[in-house]
């Protein structure tokens, strides 16, 4: 998504939102890749806000620091391919006739403008053809992608101020899709949870792509500050017995966060429910039941939590594995525990190493 070069540079994955930032850089090997390089770092609040860059100054000093900081071989490339805020996106799967190339890249903004909620002068759009599993369709079915160009610019503005060169951006879900979904293909339907500090994402997936995703107003940190209210306790503090004892430590804490794991299943279970309404997708009927859920983000971590959705859900749930497409499966650098919050970041650099500029 968002090409500004064509030719194949060494670039690394870079995952930002509004409380951290996280790089992944990948090293090619004979039978595949394996992981090279990896940092995070804590972004302050108030610097990016529901994926705004409110303090520029100050992000690009964070971006500069974590960048000489990595864990791993130096990072010796100024090339990198970046995350966009999923809350600022917007992601559509269209139908279109079958046409030639050089008339897709014609009609395709002209359609698009029935789906996107903003004059299409004020987005950068990108799109994909998806490739059926099956070759039966009478039509092409077309991801397109956009996001407006006030986001994208402020983000290219700070990444090369940082010293950096943006290769390519692309939405979230996108680089989380690419990182759990093995050889990028699912015959069944796929759900990715991808739950953060700040913000949830939700994913649906079947065949070669993505159909559908939305961001829920639902975090990690909302499960910590629920716990920190009901206790009378400060947010560390909070945030220490959310990590010790998750859904099947102490009673007290479990009723805490109860509130908001109801919220978060009841949304999900409502956007299963209304791509099931509104799916056109051939192969899928309406009533197919979700097969199975894949959790990232750092609050996927919490003890208890695949299980808890399971049961909610009546879907198997289990933490994704952000390696499933690697060659190396256990890179010792990065602690097995901390993979699934580095998805979008490894996703990031799997777009790259795949040379899928």
């Amino acid at each position: 998504m968002f090409k500004f070069l064509e030719l194949e540079y060494n670039a690394f994955g870079l995952d930002i939102n509004d409380l951290s930032l996280k790089i992944i850089k990948l090293k090619k090997k004979r039978s595949g890749f394996a992981l090279a390089s990896f940092n995070e770092a804590r972004v302050a609040p108030n610097i990016i806000e529901e994926g705004m860059i409110k303090d520029e100054a100050a992000l690009v000093k964070i971006i500069k620091t974590a960048c000489r900081s990595v864990k791993g071989k130096k990072l010796k490339t100024k090339y990198v391919v970046a995350s966009l805020p999923e809350e600022k996106s917007f992601l559509q799967v269209i139908q279109m006739p079958k046409m030639e190339d050089d008339e897709l890249e014609m009609a395709v903004p002209l359609e698009a403008e029935n789906y996107i909620p903003m004059p299409i002068g004020e987005v950068y759009l990108d799109f994909q053809v998806i490739s059926p599993i099956k070759d039966y369709l009478n039509h092409l079915e077309v991801l397109i992608v956009a996001t407006p160009k006030k986001i994208v610019d402020s983000y290219i503005s700070c990444f090369r101020k940082a010293g950096l060169e943006p290769l390519a951006f692309e939405i979230e879900s996108q680089a989380v899709a690419r990182a759990l979904v093995k050889n990028g293909t699912s015959s069944s339907l796929l759900i990715l949870i991808d739950l953060g500090e700040n913000n949830t994402n939700f994913v649906v997936y079947s065949g070669n792509s993505i159909r559908f995703t939305c961001s829920i107003p639902i975090s990690s940190q909302l499960l910590t500050k629920a716990i920190a209210d009901a206790l009378k306790v400060d947010f560390d503090k909070a945030e220490k017995l959310k990590i010790e004892n998750g859904l099947a430590g102490e009673k007290k804490v479990l009723q805490a966060m109860s509130p908001v794991l109801e919220d978060l299943i009841k949304q999900i279970k409502k956007y299963i429910n209304f791509y099931r309404d509104h799916s056109s997708y051939e192969y899928l009927l309406p009533d197919r039941k979700v097969e199975k859920i894949l959790l990232c983000g750092g609050g996927a971590e919490l003890k208890g939590l695949a299980d808890f959705m399971s049961k909610s859900l009546d879907a198997e749930v289990e933490l994704g594995n952000p390696l499933v497409n690697f060659s190396v499966k256990k890179p010792k650098k990065v602690p097995q525990k901390s993979l699934v919050s580095f998805a979008t970041a490894i996703g990031l650099a799997l777009r790259e190493t795949n040379n899928n500029l």
